[in-house]
């Protein structure tokens, strides 16, 4: 191709379509012209990628699509071909220049768009998806649900239709205060805001603290949706690395003390993305550090309970005596997504501000998600749920374990999270990239999250984040193969494959 005068790209790198599809785009259209006949060796996608002056991730995930739609084909040692003819369906499906099953172009609304359209693909049917952030359909309490709404429906009639006060409905209100009195954490009814979901709780504490352009500092890498919010809300985000125990705190301080950001975001207990915990001496020189610079911590509690071995920490809010903390949580892990039932606890300095961003937002969260939630906390189906999940997520976990030493790539590292739903999972530096593996592990039938949409900085290249919670066993177990068969096929291309592979 590179020596081929008549083939040509012409690429809009200031498109809406990412480069990827674009460069699918043509190089189909070349096949199909006879242009590229069959058998003709393509280029290795570093070099084609430095041709074209494009990533070379670009190159092979176009490379991975027209394999998976029969144009191209891998030989391990030799290269990358044109197959033989296409099938007409293929040819007809493809004649308007778009795969039939893809995704329309993702708008440019963040820097790292070509990636986040990429890993749409991961709900594509048949696809084992370990990149959600949500427990599985099967840990939700159904029946302990559709009998609470009746009953409230019997009981409460219209009123549970109508609007809510925009701080929630008030038996919700003071259940949350007892349950959250269980984790060591002290308030009133008053300092409790109901919300819709932990992210929602996220969302409203930086608009309620953070003006356009201001700073706030998280670990790195950090949970995905508070990049998200702070890109959406023009606020500027820094990520302070991370060690073992969490966010170091001798860089948090150093870079405190040459900026000012507004808040210092954490998400102490089994930490999304990496699984960490944060141990009890990392906590007090954290909230130490807060309160000497007086900046308030905001605390993502949301997995704190998903713990099935180890010795359970007090929250950031349990240990807070100054009010510096303002804890977000909610139950949308641990029982119902869906019901979109989350929470801020926050003392009297920043609690009314809040629920003037709340009222803005949306008014009130649904009264009937509310007053369901609270009958099922006052008739103990967390407890139960509880109970119950962390069990079964503790022998998903051991079953990813062994799956990811049996078919991950020789030279993958990980950690053993002692509870949460994630893997965190370092593949080989001398390999491909996880972005590069992705498009070839969809079309095998197995997506995780790319680690570095994660990161504040670029980095995390070769992470992939795993959520064994989200699958049976026996999907943990093939999905983990299907993934190590699309590293090895990528790394066809990096002359690294050491022995064979494990099937």
């Amino acid at each position: 191709m590179l020596n081929n005068p008549k083939f040509a790209v012409a690429l809009d790198r200031d498109g809406e379509e990412p480069i990827y599809r674009q460069l699918i785009r043509h190089i189909r259209a070349q096949i199909e012209s006879g242009v590229l006949p069959a058998g003709t060796r393509l280029p290795a996608s570093r070099d084609l990628a430095q041709q074209l002056n494009i990533s070379r991730i670009s190159v092979v995930n176009a490379y991975a699509e027209l394999r998976a739609e029969g144009y191209l084909s891998a030989h391990a040692g030799r290269g990358t071909f044109i197959a033989g003819e296409p099938s007409k369906e293929n040819t007809a499906s493809h004649s308007n220049g778009t795969h039939p099953h893809a995704p329309p172009p993702e708008l440019p609304t963040t820097p790292d768009r070509s990636i986040r359209e990429m890993m749409r693909m991961s709900r594509k049917p048949g696809v084992i998806n370990f990149a959600q952030g949500a427990p599985p359909p099967d840990f939700f309490p159904i029946q302990h649900l559709r009998e609470a709404i009746n009953t409230v429906l019997d009981r409460d009639g219209a009123r549970a239709l109508t609007y809510e006060v925009t701080e929630g409905f008030p038996p919700l209100r003071a259940a949350v205060r007892d349950y959250v009195s269980a984790l060591g954490i002290r308030c009133t009814a008053d300092h409790v805001l109901i919300t819709g979901g932990t992210q929602q709780g996220i969302d409203m504490v930086i608009q309620a603290l953070c003006s356009e352009g201001e700073l706030i500092v998280t670990e790195n890498p950090t949970y995905l949706g508070m990049i998200d919010i702070a890109r959406t809300r023009r606020v500027q985000i820094h990520g302070i690395d991370i060690d073992d125990d969490g966010m170091r705190p001798d860089m948090l301080e150093n870079y405190i003390m040459d900026n000012r950001p507004r808040v210092i975001y954490v998400n102490p207990t089994f930490h999304n993305p990496t699984g960490a915990v944060m141990p009890l001496h990392r906590r007090r020189q954290l909230l130490n550090i807060a309160n000497e610079y007086r900046i308030p911590v905001l605390e993502d509690g949301v997995y704190h309970e998903l713990r099935f071995e180890g010795d359970g920490l007090p929250p950031l809010k349990a240990l807070d005596e100054t009010g510096i903390v303002i804890h977000v949580s909610g139950f949308t892990k641990m029982m119902l997504p869906g019901l979109r039932i989350g929470y801020i606890i926050s003392d009297s300095s920043h609690y009314e501000r809040l629920v003037r961003v709340k009222q803005a937002a949306d008014i009130s969260s649904p009264s009937l998600n509310q007053r369901a939630m609270h009958l099922m906390l006052e008739r103990g189906v967390m407890a139960q749920q509880l109970e119950r999940n962390n069990r079964e997520l503790k022998r998903r976990r051991d079953v990813a374990l062994a799956a990811a030493s049996r078919y991950l790539p020789p030279g993958s590292r990980w950690s053993i999270p002692q509870g949460g739903l994630y893997l965190w999972v370092q593949l080989p530096k001398h390999g491909p990239t996880a972005a590069e593996v992705y498009i070839t592990a969809v079309h095998m039938g197995a997506a995780y999250a790319i680690g570095s949409v994660f990161f504040t900085n670029n980095c995390g290249g070769h992470r992939i984040r795993l959520n064994f919670g989200a699958q049976r066993p026996a999907e943990i177990e093939e999905g983990f193969k299907r993934i190590g068969r699309a590293w090895r096929e990528v790394a066809v291309d990096y002359d690294i494959m050491e022995k064979p592979p494990i099937l």
